[in-house]
């Protein structure tokens, strides 16, 4: 009996696609990539609904929705929904070695082994961070020991080089900034500096006296940089290990990330579309059509599905997602271009996205002093600046009613009420209540250091 082909899973944390040169970013950060997806499939137009991390992963994880997986706080408390498996679960029932390099979450359930490495410090001999040689060092080995074995194996690499701190190593952290970042002229970090919130933890890893929010972008393109040539390092040995032409290769991450968008700095809450927006990608000889591009609409939750097919494993379970390798050979599928967005981190706050429209429906005060509502014309304001919900209430009105129509659906369907309102510890900071206005948001939210930053994710 032929050996099932092996997986080997990207699921890059906080990497917003627009910042990639394979989605036609002006940047060359992800040159390796960008040559090695020629002989894949890449899709234009993926999103993660469900904003950050835990949600995020859970619906990459498991083919459902946050209504199927009862996840959208960051802080997640409790388990996945009762009788949802993970991708990693599946595949072990398949006959699959699974290994997890760097996520150990309830959203990564179900792996035979855990392989930790350090993803958040900077070294101690030049001050930057080495997240995807430090990932390397034990992935390789890992990579290295699966393919001798004689089971298939699914191997999950969770980088964390787009996640703050952005501190790629030297000399990337100079090739898209050549100007002076200390230039005492330049005020564009003046109100991230007085942000409460956040400003400690950025004084931890801005330059002292860094004036000038292009470096600090800079420095996100760059540990992307950084980490495509790592990357690469991983896909040579998968080459020379034999084993390219029996392997499904993924790309994808967790969410976007907000650089200097929307007043929130550096860091991925909101859902704005550099949150919502992330590349997925696949590539697998002989099954996955090269060079091509796929337009239509997809999410996270669409990953499992599509992993299973491509692998030729049928499981029987009514996935919330579906399948996409039909688009990729070219069949049309019905359009799944609208959807139910959630953001659950240091913001509570969920909408509906059209091709159209997004409106952003707050449940509770944010510590930006954000409006209630927002309403922004996708066609004609792409980049989200102006909010017309006072000037289209029609509008605001049609798609509050489309939203809380599914809301009642998917509640009805699981049994269950939506997660956005029984999650109250999605902030870090259990108060058993919501925030009553922006102004105690703002001063009860603080993260101080990386190491804080750690432990919110942590279990």
């Amino acid at each position: 009996m032929a050996k099932k082909p092996n997986l080997l899973f990207f699921g890059i944390d906080s990497l917003r696609r627009d910042h990639m040169s394979l989605y036609g970013y002006n940047r060359l950060t992800t040159p390796n990539i960008d040559k090695y997806l020629k002989k894949g499939t890449v899709y234009s137009n993926c999103f993660s609904p469900h904003i950050p991390t835990t949600p995020g992963y859970a619906n990459m994880l498991t083919g459902f929705d946050c209504f199927g997986t009862d996840i959208v706080a960051l802080r997640h408390k409790g388990d996945i929904a009762p009788n949802v498996k993970t991708l990693a679960e599946i595949l072990s029932e398949n006959g699959y070695a699974t290994t997890n390099v760097g996520f150990k979450n309830v959203s990564g359930r179900g792996f035979d082994t855990y392989i930790d490495y350090e993803g958040w410090k900077a070294d101690a001999g030049d001050g930057r961070a080495h997240k995807a040689e430090n990932l390397n060092d034990v992935a390789l080995p890992e990579l290295e020991r699966l393919a001798s074995q004689e089971k298939p194996f699914f191997l999950f690499l969770r980088h964390m080089d787009p996640h703050s701190p952005y501190l790629p190593p030297k000399p990337y952290d100079k090739i898209f900034y050549q100007k002076n970042e200390f230039d005492p002229d330049n005020h564009s970090l003046d109100p991230v500096m007085t942000f409460k919130p956040f400003c400690d933890y950025f004084a931890t890893w801005f330059p002292e006296g860094c004036t000038d929010k292009d470096y600090i972008i800079s420095q996100y393109d760059s540990a992307i940089a950084y980490m495509d040539t790592c990357i690469q390092t991983i896909l040579q040995k998968l080459t020379d290990l034999g084993l390219e032409n029996d392997t499904l290769v993924v790309f994808t991450s967790d969410h976007g990330e907000t650089l200097h968008d929307h007043d929130c700095y550096y860091d991925h809450h909101s859902l704005y579309d550099p949150t919502l927006v992330v590349p997925l990608a696949f590539r697998f000889p002989g099954i996955i059509p090269q060079g091509a591009r796929v337009d239509d609409t997809c999410r996270l939750q669409d990953v499992t599905p599509t992993v299973l097919d491509i692998l030729g494993i049928d499981t029987g379970i009514n996935f919330d997602g579906r399948s996409l390798l039909p688009l990729a050979m070219g069949t049309p599928m019905p359009k799944i271009d609208e959807f139910y967005i959630t953001e659950c981190t240091w913001m509570r706050k969920h909408g509906w996205r059209t091709p159209k429209w997004k409106y952003i429906k707050a449940l509770e005060p944010d510590f930006h002093f954000k409006p209630e509502v927002e309403l922004y014309d996708l066609e004609n304001d792409p980049l989200e600046y102006t909010n017309i919900a006072e000037l289209r209430q029609d509008i605001v009105m049609m798609l509050d009613k489309k939203m809380n129509d599914f809301i009642q659906g998917r509640e009805k369907e699981v049994g269950r009420t939506n997660p956005m309102h029984n999650n109250p510890n999605w902030h870090g900071l259990n108060i058993g209540r919501g925030f009553l206005s922006s102004e105690e948001a703002y001063n009860s939210l603080h993260i101080g250091s990386p190491g804080a930053a750690a432990k919110l994710q942590q279990k």
